[in-house]
This record gives C-alpha cells, sequence and structure tokens, in this order.
C-alpha cells in the first residue's frame, strides 16, 4: 500500500474493537481514520465501506462461511474470524477487489497476526466461497421465513419476528430491505440565517451533489463530499446535521416566540437548536444532558451555529430538578431508546439488542416520563420522542403515560407535513417506519397537560 499502512490490517483491527471491545462502529471507523489522516481519500472509503458492510451483512456472512468451513465461526479465534468475515464481504458485494487479491491478502495477514498454521486454512475456505458463492442458497422461505428474512437481511431471528408480529410479514420486509440502502447525508437548512438558495449554491460550488429531502422544505440529502468539516455552510452555521424524522420533533411542538422550552436528553442539541431557531431569536431553550461529554457536544454546535437562546448543562433527567417544576411552556423528552429506527446507520445495535435490555429501556423512559411531566405548565407541551419502532417504548409507554398523568393527547395534524397525516397522527402520535416512510424510525407523540 503506498502510504506505508496496511489497510487490511487497520480494517481487522476496527472490526476486533467493535465486535470484542463493544465499541460503536461510527467511532471506532472515525478514530481509526483521524489516526491515520494523511491516508488518501480511496483508501479510507475502502477502510469505511469493508468496516460497514461487514457489519452490517454479517448473519449473511456467516451463513455464508458455515456453509463452507467446517469450522463453524463461533468456534473461530477472533482475529480469523474477522479476517474472513471481511473477506466474504469483499468476495460477494465489492467487483473493484480481484478474488485472488481478497484470498492472498487474507492469508498476509492471518500470518502477520502470527496465526501461520491457519493459512491454509483462511486461504481454502475463502477461495472456496470465491469459486461456489454463486450457488448457494439462502435458507427456504417455505420451511422457516423468520430464518430465510433472518439470512436474506443480516437481521436478527429476534428482531425479525418481533416486527411481523407488530407489522406483518410485508411491511417488515421493507424495514428490513430499507436498513441496507445506501443513504445520503440529511441536513437542516437555518433558512433564517441563510436562504435555502444560498446555501444550495454554496455546496453546489464545492462540488456536493444536493437533493431536496422529503417532507419539509428546507431538509436537504448531500452526497459526494470528502468530509462534512470541509463544508462552508456547515462551518458557518447555516446547515445542522439532522435527520427529517428528528426534525418534526420541532413541527410538533410548534414554539411560540417567548417561549421557555426545556430539552431534557438534548445532546448534541439538534433539536434544541431547532426549537430556537422557530422562535428566531426569542424565548429560551434549555438543553440539558447528563455527562460534561454530551454537554459539550451541544456547545459545539451552540458554538458554530451562533444561537444565542439556547443554554446547555449537565443534568440527569431521571433526576427531578424542583427549580424546573411547572416552569415549561414546552417539554422535549426525546429519551434513550432501543434504536432500532436507525439501524441504517448503526449495525451494531442489532446485534446487541436482546429481550432484558428492552425490558431495561422501557422502565428507563419511564422514570424521565415522570419527570418530564413535572416540568410542564398547565395547559403546556409535552413531546415525547424515539428513534425506535418497539411497541413497547412506543405506544405501549404512550397509553401507560395517558393512565398515570395529567395529560391528554393532541392532534399532530395541525403541525405536520400532510402527507404524514393518518389515523395515529388525527389522535396525537406518529410512527415512522423505515422503507414505509421516507426518514428513518422513529417515533413522536404530542400531549398538553390538563
Amino acid at each position: 500500500m503506498s502510504s506505508g499502512v496496511n489497510t487490511r490490517e487497520l480494517i481487522l483491527e476496527i472490526l476486533l474493537q467493535i465486535e470484542e471491545e463493544g465499541e460503536h462502529s461510527h467511532i471506532a471507523i472515525r478514530n481509526a481514520l483521524s489516526k491515520y489522516q494523511f491516508l488518501p481519500k480511496q483508501e479510507r472509503s475502502f477502510i469505511t465501506r469493508v468496516c460497514e458492510g461487514t457489519l452490517e451483512y454479517r448473519i449473511y456472512i456467516d451463513y455464508v462461511i458455515n456453509s463452507f468451513s467446517k469450522v463453524s465461526v463461533d468456534k473461530m479465534k477472533p482475529q480469523i474470524r474477522e479476517i474472513l468475515r471481511s473477506g466474504v464481504y469483499q468476495l460477494k458485494f465489492m467487483d473493484s477487489v480481484p478474488d485472488s487479491a481478497v484470498c492472498n491478502e487474507a492469508v498476509k495477514l492471518a500470518q502477520r497476526k502470527g496465526f501461520y498454521n491457519l493459512k491454509p486454512f483462511v486461504n481454502g475456505v475463502l477461495r472456496t466461497i470465491a469459486r461456489e458463492l454463486k450457488n448457494l442458497e439462502l435458507p427456504s422461505r417455505e420451511e422457516d421465513e423468520v430464518k430465510y428474512l433472518s439470512v436474506k437481511y443480516s437481521m436478527p431471528e429476534y428482531l425479525v419476528n418481533k416486527w411481523i408480529t407488530a407489522y406483518g410479514v410485508k411491511t417488515t420486509e421493507k424495514i428490513l430491505a430499507d436498513f441496507l440502502t445506501e443513504r445520503p447525508l440529511t441536513v437542516r437548512c437555518r433558512t433564517h440565517k441563510a436562504s435555502k438558495k444560498e446555501i444550495v449554491t454554496s455546496l453546489r460550488e464545492q462540488g456536493v451533489t444536493v437533493e431536496q429531502a422529503p417532507y419539509l422544505p428546507y431538509a436537504l440529502k448531500i452526497s459526494d463530499y470528502n468530509h462534512i468539516l470541509t463544508l462552508d455552510a456547515f462551518l458557518q452555521g447555516k446547515m445542522l446535521v439532522q435527520d427529517v424524522s428528528s426534525m418534526l420533533v420541532a413541527e410538533a411542538a410548534s414554539p411560540k416566540k417567548g417561549d421557555y422550552i426545556i430539552d431534557m436528553c438534548a445532546a448534541p442539541g439538534g433539536k434544541s437548536i431547532h426549537v430556537a431557531d422557530k422562535m428566531g431569536d426569542y424565548g429560551n431553550v434549555d438543553a440539558r444532558d447528563v455527562s460534561q461529554y454530551k454537554v459539550d457536544l451541544i456547545n459545539e454546535n451552540i458554538h458554530r451555529t451562533g444561537v444565542i437562546n439556547v443554554d446547555a448543562k449537565v443534568q440527569d433527567a431521571t433526576v427531578l430538578d424542583p427549580e424546573s417544576e411547572k416552569k415549561a411552556d414546552i417539554v422535549i423528552a426525546d429519551v434513550p431508546c432501543s434504536g432500532y429506527g436507525v439501524i441504517g446507520k448503526k449495525p451494531e445495535i442489532k446485534y446487541r439488542a436482546t429481550p432484558q435490555t428492552q425490558e431495561e429501556i422501557v422502565l428507563l423512559q419511564r422514570r424521565i416520563l415522570d419527570k418530564a411531566a413535572e416540568y410542564v405548565k398547565p395547559d403546556g407541551t409535552l413531546i415525547f420522542s424515539t428513534c425506535t419502532i418497539a411497541r413497547e417504548e412506543n405506544e405501549e409507554n404512550v397509553l401507560w403515560f395517558l393512565k398515570n398523568y395529567p395529560f391528554k393527547l393532541e392532534s399532530l395534524d395541525p403541525y405536520i407535513p400532510e402527507e404524514l397525516h393518518c389515523k395515529s397522527t388525527k389522535i396525537g402520535y406518529l410512527q415512522l417506519l423505515p422503507g414505509i416512510h421516507k426518514t428513518d424510525g422513529f417515533f413522536i407523540a404530542r400531549f398538553k397537560r390538563k
């Protein structure tokens, strides 16, 4: 490799960090790339693609390996397992890399890591797969639909089952397919700071591909740029990275000039700045989160955007802040969740999901909602949102909250785009599903204090 860095060795290190140490994929990749900033663009994108792809298609890849290897994936040494997984990803999904190169590089890497005696094994498995992969059949759909969907879309059977129960097979398959679709980055134009036209022109002058995003006029999709930090419109605070689903929170909150708003789990601050922008430079947004690290992320965004009516502070959302009782016109509780709605962006989420973590998360959300209820003024608004598609966390929490607190649901229809209106938005909540709606999976409910 021209740069003197062995890219495949770097890929192996990143995958082991994610798999063995439980690091988040986007953080492990970002850290590695910032450590080797001198790498040419082509090598950087190769590293990113192989790491993300190997992770995203892990269940399918393991099915392939287990179909051709005498030793099953879960009995392999971690290094050998990741060398084979990333090799299979390249064989199946990357036409630009010749099969012989994939096999040779994998064997060299096994040797470099001290597995001299396993070179023939790595070589044999990958060469057999290169030869036979096109003939490999998926599990039979007729015999076991859940297993078939699990392997085809690389989704654990636990989640496939869960969503089939909630949404039926047809919708579930659309959700699964959508998670594997490449998507451009979505940004929100801060149109009171610069016109959308000005932002689009600036981006296009820097060679960025810009498209209109769905549902909201001020949302754009951008691609074909090397790094967000090279874009003037971003550096000048004229746009923020935010998914359309999360922009809908500020639409649902619909703040008036001069409102006092508490955003309880605010990092990195996109929603706080959005509601602040909607009030012009009036009102005040109290952006809170549980740790200094998270508050620093909010402050970074406040600083870059130059927004003047947002204050960030450390405050644990599960602990009552007596000074805030019945003070807020609007409380935003975008609570921690299982994250199933953003599996397309953070694939490791799907492998870490268990019924037990699901229960723990629901309890945490209820503890936060319990405090959120205390902060809303009489007649004030509470916006509850998550980036998941799990009924226990969404609809079931809404029912639990209505039963236990003096709030009622309020229709979302006056606040959100007409094409999103449906039976539930008329009542007061919206479940966005990947593959059905043109956004991440996301849930929003609007409550009014009685």
